[in-house]
């Protein structure tokens, strides 16, 4: 058994809502999709009994309704496992994964400022990588956003 078939088993193992839902794309690439509400024990999980260490981004996509957020982890073996979570675009609200990656408050950041998602529990800062006087309510990745004409 490949170190990815054992991951992917552990996970369907250990949450039976994954069973089905985890795919191995290629060598060394977990990729599945997960209710928001499930994210945070599947990062502690992934973080703590997987042991993948390392959080490498958080990728944004607009997909219509709903906003996208991939959270890319790798292990130190090379694996990459690629947790996707939806929410509606009129609401797009995440929990801060701060608690296991502190590496997430710059990925965050983005993603409140690129695609106007709300991240519960990322403490106060700078804007990024948006200027402070870019204008509130523009997103410009979102694919609806157009630039404020002047």
């Amino acid at each position: 058994m490949s170190q990815e078939e054992k991951i992917k088993q552990e996970l369907e193992d250990k949450f039976s809502y994954l069973s089905g839902k985890v795919n191995i794309t290629r060598a060394r690439r977990i990729f599945f999709s997960v209710d928001l509400q499930n994210l945070a024990e599947i990062i502690k999980f992934s973080k703590e009994e997987l042991k993948f260490n390392h959080l490498l981004t958080i990728s944004g996509l607009d997909e219509g309704e709903n906003l996208s957020f991939v959270y890319h982890l790798a292990h130190d073996c090379g694996l990459i496992l690629n947790i996707k979570v939806s929410a509606p675009k009129t609401n797009p609200v995440l929990k801060t994964v701060m608690p296991y990656f502190v590496s997430a408050e710059i990925y965050e950041r983005e993603l409140v400022d690129l695609f106007g998602a709300k991240v519960e529990g990322l403490p106060k800062g700078n804007r990024y990588p948006l200027t402070d006087d870019w204008p509130q309510g523009e997103f410009p990745l979102r694919k609806d956003w157009h630039p404020a004409k002047e």
